[in-house]
């Protein structure tokens, strides 16, 4: 199948052409300001089906709308009847084409023009009125608000809420480029005379730019966002596409003495957390137990034993751990236990305890193995 994509440049393109490739598509028409344009008669030929992204939606000039959304799509159209090609036509177009401004008028002329052209040759026309996009590749200060908050917070610079309480209708980009897909397979979710992408995330600007906030002082806090909740996951994998390469990195708190370390990585509210501990040969930790709070560890590197005992018996039970051969060990409720290091190399031990620990309440009570 030979795809012809314009406005190939573009947010919604670079990600819908990637994802294409990597469904091996090969032959795909990459058509955009830079492009050559004596290159759309070939491509209008040839193409099985055309995704008409290229679109004008914050000019400098007020008329350029009409010439970026209107007159491009006519000559679109035009070239695409001058070789009597009759293939399948998505547009992206945009909510505000039901709004009398001139990029909504601007865009309901071009979806006019092409329901026109599906009228006169039967070819099929797909029309995708997108609400706001956000995800990767988004340019920021230009028109999403979205790719400018997650730019200017992963660099401390200000940004401006005019009105927290503005409901925003988004869409997320993988989202979008999989309905695109399906569209190409003749799958679009089609409701009335439109398609839509089926997942919209309804939420207030203000509380989108409370979560990007969360999400830079995660790093300090060394929580993690609620990977449950569809549109947090999606806006932090957006957050993080926008850091600067020189902050891929951050520094955690390591707490050392004479026995090695103890690190904290990873806490959630609903997950527990996850620590690093680092002990010296011959060394023993431990020596303690809990009331609820429950523990995983794995040895990832090193040898070592971990001894559980119940607290109102004598009998001592072991567990050999090696990184050599990776397990997980469970730490029951109601045993004291204790983990050494038997190696001649420091052990690394991986810990997952079900509740991060509370100062006020750290349910761990000293009791010797």
């Amino acid at each position: 199948m030979k795809i012809l994509v314009t406005g190939a440049k573009g947010f919604i393109a670079k990600n819908l052409i990637t994802e294409l490739k990597n469904r091996d598509y090969a032959q795909i028409f990459e058509y955009s300001k830079e492009t050559d344009p004596n290159l759309l008669n070939e491509y209008c030929k040839e193409a099985d089906f055309v995704f008409h992204l290229a679109g004008v939606n914050r000019p400098i000039d007020p008329t350029e709308f009409t010439k970026g959304n209107v007159d491009f799509t006519s000559t679109l159209i035009a070239t695409l009847n001058e070789y009597k090609n009759t293939c399948p036509v998505v547009i992206s177009s945009s909510i505000q084409a039901s709004i009398e401004n001139p990029y909504g008028k601007s865009k309901k002329a071009g979806e006019d023009l092409l329901l026109r052209h599906a009228e006169e040759t039967k070819a099929k026309v797909l029309i995708y009125r997108l609400p706001n996009v956000f995800g990767k590749w988004c340019k920021p200060n230009y028109n999403s608000a979205v790719a400018t908050f997650c730019h200017s917070i992963a660099r401390s610079l200000p940004i401006k809420v005019n009105d927290p309480s503005i409901v925003m209708n988004l869409v997320y980009i993988d989202d979008v480029v999989e309905e695109l897909i399906k569209a190409l397979n003749g799958n679009e979710t089609l409701v009335g005379d439109f398609c839509e992408v089926p997942i919209v995330h309804t939420i207030p600007l203000g509380e989108i730019a409370d979560l990007i906030y969360s999400f830079k002082k995660s790093r300090e806090d060394r929580t993690i966002p609620d990977m449950s909740n569809g549109f947090a996951k999606k806006l932090y994998s957006t957050y993080l596409s926008y850091l600067p390469i020189e902050q891929f990195s951050y520094d955690l708190k390591m707490n050392i003495d004479h026995r090695g370390s103890f690190t904290e990585f990873i806490k959630t509210p609903d997950r527990g957390q996850v620590s690093v501990n680092i002990s010296k040969p011959g060394i023993t930790k431990g020596n303690h137990w809990h009331h609820t709070k429950n523990e995983k560890f794995l040895v990832v590197s090193g040898k070592g034993i971990i001894r559980f005992r119940k607290i109102d018996s004598n009998e001592v039970i072991e567990y050999y751990v090696s990184g050599d051969k990776l397990e997980v060990v469970d730490i029951p409720i109601g045993y004291t236990h204790n983990i050494e290091n038997i190696g001649d190399t420091d052990m690394v031990t991986i810990m997952w305890a079900n509740e991060y620990y509370d100062p006020n309440k750290p349910d761990t009570y000293f009791l010797e193995v």
